[in-house]
């Protein structure tokens, strides 16, 4: 009998096609929330008593009057707040709750399990979508999505991308100088790629992509958890960069880089890169550029609170405070020149400052009034969600409270426009806990 050998490219189709849909359960059932004040992620107020209708996983009717639907899950308001899930667009969900040591030597299959942990954590916390801007995330987005894992929906970049002796590079002391074609046990897990030339850069790019990234992360200067650099180092060339930049725009996406000081910053800009994360040490100057040229400031509230992860004294330490010190101006820069800011926690290598998520989005009220906090962690990050163009891996709109949208929602015990400490309690607080109009989360009954 004449033996048929199938192509790799078929093997390959029929494995996805037998493990697609794996752990999927049944669609979400229609909830009609009853008499919610509206939080619609734009307005200054709260709507008049409404009622609101999810079918499947969008916002199908918003009315005044009554909603009548036979077979709905009927969810009662009493007047409170719904409003659109929260966002993060800076966060590391397989570093935010292990320590740095335990992160950087640690067996990825135990990161993998406290990742899991993580997800979920942040989920129950009200945020329902992130931007993942560095670590092997891949397979926890899989696993959530697929529903083998409770967790928020992930726009991953992947591996940072870092030059030798920059911000993702965590390699030993005695591991330099680099074998010529080695690769360290973080590069081998997927949490950062190190490159040295345009052409190296381009390749590391294009890698993440093709395993999924939604966006790229380059490293463009100096950082507090990196052993190596100072703050002020400028990293990478204009034609690194640009390389990046040029395999994301071909996958129609963008490239956001780490970076502090106008120097960074500035010849960030001029390779094409569309988002700056960080950029505490910035100038007056650089940020009229970045308002010029349309560029996102995905900022964040870092000030000297709570217990550091690293030791006083230390190195690490003392560029942590160096950064602190640039926060106050850094957001006054972002308003005067009315930049589009995005908000974000990077909280890295703890799970008490982890689980203080919502304190960070709530402390922004020192910056700005509470519905321009709200909007940002609601609309605004939607928007720098969205330029990762068809790299977005969720067809739909997130962010507000409309018609047509993404069912991610929160029924707020309260108002918080009036009271944005709310958010810092979210156990309490937060008592329907809604992603792609799934309940994960329902105190009310």
């Amino acid at each position: 009998m004449k033996r048929t050998t199938l192509p790799l490219t078929a093997l390959l189709a029929a494995f996805i096609g037998s493990t697609s849909g794996i752990a999927q359960t049944p669609g979400p059932p229609t909830v009609l929330f009853q008499n919610v004040r509206i939080f619609d992620g734009i307005s200054e107020s709260l709507s008049a008593p409404s009622n609101v209708l999810v079918s499947g996983n969008k916002i199908a009717r918003i009315d005044k009057g009554p909603i009548l639907v036979d077979g709905a899950v009927v969810i009662e308001g009493r007047g409170r707040t719904l409003m659109p899930g929260l966002i993060d667009a800076h966060t590391h969900l397989m570093f935010t709750a292990v320590p740095q040591l335990v992160a950087l030597t640690s067996d990825v299959g135990y990161l993998n399990v406290v990742a899991t942990k993580a997800a979920d954590d942040t989920l129950m916390r009200g945020f329902t979508s992130v931007r993942d801007l560095g670590g092997p995330v891949f397979g926890l987005k899989r696993g959530i999505d697929e529903g083998w894992a409770t967790g928020p929906r992930i726009w991953p970049s992947g591996a940072f991308i870092s030059q030798s002796g920059g911000h993702g590079d965590f390699r030993l002391p005695n591991e330099l100088p680099a074998s010529p074609g080695s690769f360290s046990y973080i590069e081998r897990v997927g949490a950062s790629a190190i490159a040295d030339n345009p052409d190296a850069v381009r390749q590391r790019a294009r890698e993440q992509l093709a395993l999924g990234a939604s966006q790229i992360k380059l490293m463009a200067g100096g950082g507090v958890a990196s052993p190596y650099d100072p703050l002020d180092v400028t990293q990478f060339t204009e034609a690194e960069i640009r390389a990046a930049v040029e395999a994301a725009e071909n996958w129609g996406t963008y490239v956001t880089v780490h970076a502090y000081t106008p120097k960074a910053i500035r010849q960030a800009i001029a390779a094409g890169v569309k988002c700056i994360d960080h950029g505490h040490l910035v100038d007056a100057a650089t940020v009229k550029l970045m308002a010029q040229k349309g560029v996102w400031w995905s900022l964040q509230p870092f000030t000297d609170e709570g217990p550091s992860t690293y030791a006083e004294g230390s190195s690490n330490r003392l560029k942590q405070l160096e950064l602190y010190g640039g926060t106050e101006n850094a957001y006054a820069l972002a308003k005067k020149y009315k930049l589009k800011v995005g908000w974000g926690t990077d909280n890295l290598f703890s799970a008490q400052n982890a689980s203080r998520q919502g304190h960070m989005l709530a402390k922004m009220v020192k910056w700005y009034t509470p519905a321009q906090v709200l909007r940002m962690a609601t609309h605004d990050n939607a928007q720098l969600l969205a330029l990762s163009g068809p790299r977005n891996a969720y067809a739909g709109k997130l962010g507000v409270v409309e018609e047509g949208a993404l069912a991610d929602l929160l029924l707020v015990d309260g108002d918080p426009i009036a009271n944005t400490a709310l958010i810092e309690d979210p156990g309490k607080a937060f008592l329907v806990i809604m992603k792609d109009g799934k309940i994960y989360k329902n105190t009310t009954r």
